[in-house]
């Protein structure tokens, strides 16, 4: 199944996709010495106060991203025949995303996730079946395609699909395919100078990471340090966001951070991070400057936590270039 560009595709998003259902229902949070836990008396019968369906998952809401801000865009993921699938494969269709390489594996349920929302801050806990998204490996992996994509971006991958990382190894170093990469939990215990990831972080483009995510990965104490470890390995660019403390984009040379915009509307977490990852990317296949990179993908993240939903957010070209000229985020500078 395919789009009339798929041809002529500027970037594949390598991933997950799932078919999610947020809900919001009365609850308490509860802190501890280990985080906070959104808690429901065990036996009771709770009325649910909203719900509402959408589509998710990392591939699937970056390659919708980039088809958004005018990219012509790829999925390249395993959904199953089911209902969930067609929701999922009908949703990239009406966003003009390419399918030519999904995977769709017959009789098989498709991912899904229930999310459960905290209006009060917007923070959520989920819920997630990942199904048919284990045959992301290396008998179906459609490497030789792939390598016709100028662009990858490399989503978080399930523990069974990690042997995809030799083909995109083999891709990176033999094509001249940009890589743009958000390492998942597996390859972040694994550490940045691990046999596969430090392999493939020499031809990383874009490496993308939370604070948490990076501190484990680069197996450092502090932001600075992170970057200073990751560009030093290979990545040419990275970045890490840090929630109400803004996010950090560093080239090897110099770092810029920002603040989130003032008076935040936050509805739901769900998708910031890869909102904030498609608009820096982006900018960057632009050929814009970084501090206008930073600000793009701070702008889509705001975007998209203002709503309920990973995708119903995603800005068009139109509105994004909108909000660069009203934008009052400031980007400060200083050395690596």
């Amino acid at each position: 199944m395919s789009s009339d560009h798929a041809n002529d595709v500027e970037i594949t998003s390598i991933g997950g996709a799932a078919f999610d259902v947020f809900v919001r229902a009365p609850h308490e949070t509860v802190s501890a010495s280990d985080g906070k836990f959104i808690q429901f008396p065990l036996g009771a019968k709770i009325k649910i106060e909203k719900v509402m369906q959408s589509c998710g998952g990392g591939a699937a809401n970056t390659s919708v991203g980039f088809s958004r801000l005018g990219l012509r865009s790829q999925f390249c993921g395993v959904i199953g025949d089911d209902e969930w699938g067609q929701k999922i494969l009908s949703v990239l269709k009406e966003e003009k995303v390419s399918t030519e390489t999904a995977i769709i594996v017959e009789q098989e349920t498709s991912g899904f996730s229930i999310i459960l929302v905290d209006p009060a801050t917007g923070e959520r806990t989920i819920l997630y079946a990942g199904n048919v998204n284990a045959h992301l490996t290396e008998p179906v992996f459609p490497k030789e395609t792939l390598s016709e994509s100028p662009w990858i971006f490399l989503n978080h991958l399930a523990e069974v699909s990690t042997g995809i990382l030799d083909d995109l190894c083999e891709i990176t170093e033999s094509h001249s395919v940009h890589l743009a990469w958000n390492p998942g939990g597996t390859q972040i215990k694994n550490g940045f100078d691990a046999k596969h990831e430090s392999t493939l972080l020499q031809h990383t483009h874009i490496l993308f990471l939370n604070k948490e995510e990076a501190l484990l990965f680069t197996k450092a104490k502090t932001i600075e340090e992170s970057l200073r470890r990751g560009t030093s390995a290979g990545a040419k660019i990275m970045c890490i966001t840090d929630a109400s403390q803004g996010a950090f984009l560093s080239d090897g040379s110099e770092i810029l951070s920002t603040l989130p915009q003032k008076n935040l509307t936050i509805v739901d977490t769900t998708g910031a991070g890869d909102a904030f990852a498609v608009g820096v990317t982006a900018a960057v296949i632009r050929g814009l400057p970084l501090p206008t990179a930073l600000q793009t993908g701070m702008i889509n993240a705001a975007s998209v936590i203002s709503v309920i939903g990973s995708q119903p957010g995603l800005l068009r070209e139109n509105e994004l270039r909108s909000k660069l000229l009203k934008s009052e985020l400031h980007i400060d500078t200083s050395s690596l």
